[in-house]
């Protein structure tokens, strides 16, 4: 038996076995309700719900303190010997590494194809929601992280969510605690392995050999398949071997380095279209409000635009603030205040340049989407490209492999944290779950497991329930870390002999 009719077999019975459960799961997971003529799947609303209201309790802190927040990445307020394991710009991209990945080039594509241009200033506006949310978990995460002997950490829901409620609620709150933070501990190692590694490997693996081969080449046989998960295999082993120090040395290069060039592809594209500029803005703001896609109406553009953003950015899945543990720092508000640039680096400035590239070049496979044909995301982005730079779909191709690498990363620590919760902190179980890890990422390059895949976009979002459930429960603890930042900025700034601009009172009543 071959090893292509053996991979096709277990893709099969796997999908065969689990079909069913992912199918129920999902239907209650993401359970839509009408609205206006569309659907509306409520884990969206609760995750944009989420956002008003911190936006709202925080006085709307992702507007007020953005620059505060440039300058503590920068490490204008970084302290000596503060503990954690790398400083706010490599915790930033730690994260980033885990957002910005095949969402913002193909599902970008999706959204403005189902909802109209439209959906962009809907997906804008919900990332900006979403800074509020990612600056209440990370804070969250940091204050509850659990400090280790030899100087690293860990932190995350599985942390706080059972640290904090104790602490607030006493022995009822830690009960809770315990089962909110296991139930989370389960759900972001499930992810991590199917969503977070395997489809990762799955869709880079399919993209580069569809690109360089094609169905005749080398890398398109099994044998190519095998090298090719080897490959990434060996190259993820050797950096999770050094933690998340070594995870964030390679993303504080690896991530400015995509975005950069992603985002310079895409001015090009814009700029060699600049007279369609005016159109292309004006299209993305009356679609917001007059929407015509195959969603419908501004309702259908809405849900469309808040689903890419809520699924891109993660904010109030609980996940970032893991990586954000490992800061360098002594004031948890500090890196809450970095965290709420992620959003807004993901939704805000990439999935958005993705959107406008795609809405100014109008390639034809866009047009066809919008009709209601079936096209892959992935397609129109390429497309759009192509219509300026021919050779660009190779580099989106490299694009691809570098974002689903540092995706395949973060998410490898995010699930060693989760596992050395759930079955101990040892130099075993840390190597156990290595060897898992590497053999998942081989296992993608062979294998769909669609079914498995729909199962864990289930449980990630269940994920949000839980913690999301801990954020309203210690947002008053939140509320506390930032007025002791606000006041250790100013302090700072008095003592460097520079001026407060006013910010004493105002800031920490406006925080109220």
């Amino acid at each position: 038996m071959s090893l292509d009719s053996i991979t096709t077999t277990i893709d099969d019975a796997v999908s065969d076995f689990f079909d069913p459960v992912a199918t129920t799961i999902g239907d209650i997971v993401f359970y839509t309700v009408p609205v206006a003529g569309t659907d509306l799947p409520l884990i969206v609303a609760w995750l944009v719900i989420a956002g008003l209201v911190f936006t709202a309790w925080f006085g709307l802190i992702q507007a007020r303190k953005l620059k505060l927040a440039f300058d503590v990445v920068r490490g204008r307020y970084d302290e000596k010997d503060s503990p954690g394991e790398v400083n706010h710009f490599q915790a930033l991209t730690a994260a980033v590494s885990g957002t910005v990945g095949l969402g913002n080039i193909a599902g970008v594509a999706v959204a403005v194809s189902i909802g109209g241009p439209g959906a962009t200033f809907w997906m804008i506006l919900c990332g900006l929601l979403g800074m509020a949310t990612k600056f209440v978990e990370v804070t969250l995460g940091v204050k509850y992280r659990e400090e280790h002997p030899d100087g690293t950490v860990s932190g995350g829901p599985m942390h706080y969510l059972p640290k904090g409620l104790a602490e607030r609620f006493g022995r009822g709150g830690a009960q809770l605690g315990k089962v909110l933070a296991v139930l989370a501990s389960v759900m972001i190692l499930f992810f991590g392995l199917f969503g977070g590694n395997l489809f990762q490997t799955n869709q880079s693996y399919a993209q580069i050999s569809s690109t360089f081969g094609g169905e005749d080449g080398f890398l398109a046989s099994s044998a190519g398949a095998v090298l090719f998960g080897l490959v990434v295999a060996a190259l993820v082993g050797l950096v999770l071997l050094g933690g998340i120090r070594s995870i964030a040395s390679v993303t504080s290069r690896l991530v400015p380095a995509m975005a950069i060039m992603y985002v310079l592809a895409c001015l090009v594209v814009i700029l060699v279209n600049v007279t369609a500029v005016p159109d292309a803005i004006g299209n993305i703001f009356q679609g917001a409000f007059e929407a015509e896609g195959v969603a419908g109406g501004v309702i259908g553009a809405l849900i469309v635009g808040f689903q890419r953003a809520a699924f891109s950015n993660e904010a109030g899945l609980g996940s970032a603030p893991i990586a954000h543990s490992a800061v360098k720092t002594k004031h948890p508000a500090s890196e809450g205040l970095v965290a709420l640039l992620e959003p807004f680096i993901d939704t805000v400035v990439v999935c958005t340049m993705t959107a406008l590239t795609i809405v100014i070049a109008a390639p034809a496979s866009w047009d066809a989407a919008r009709e209601g044909n079936e096209i892959g995301g992935v397609t129109i982005t390429s497309d759009a490209f192509e219509t300026v730079l021919p050779w660009f779909p190779n580099l989106l191709t490299v694009a691809v492999l570098l974002f689903a690498f540092s995706t395949i990363l973060t998410w490898g620590y995010y699930g060693l944290k989760a596992w050395t919760y759930l079955f101990g902190r040892s130099k075993v179980s840390e190597t156990v779950f290595k060897v898992v890890w590497s053999v998942f990422v081989v296992a993608g390059s062979l294998l769909s497991l669609d079914s498995l895949i729909s199962l864990a976009d289930s449980a990630l979002f269940l994920l949000s329930v839980f913690n999301i459930i801990g954020l309203y429960l210690l947002a008053p603890v939140v509320k506390r870390e930032l007025d002791k930042f606000l006041a250790f900025v100013r302090d700072r700034r008095s003592g460097a002999g520079e001026p407060d601009a006013g910010s004493a009172e105002p800031e920490t009543a406006k925080a109220n």
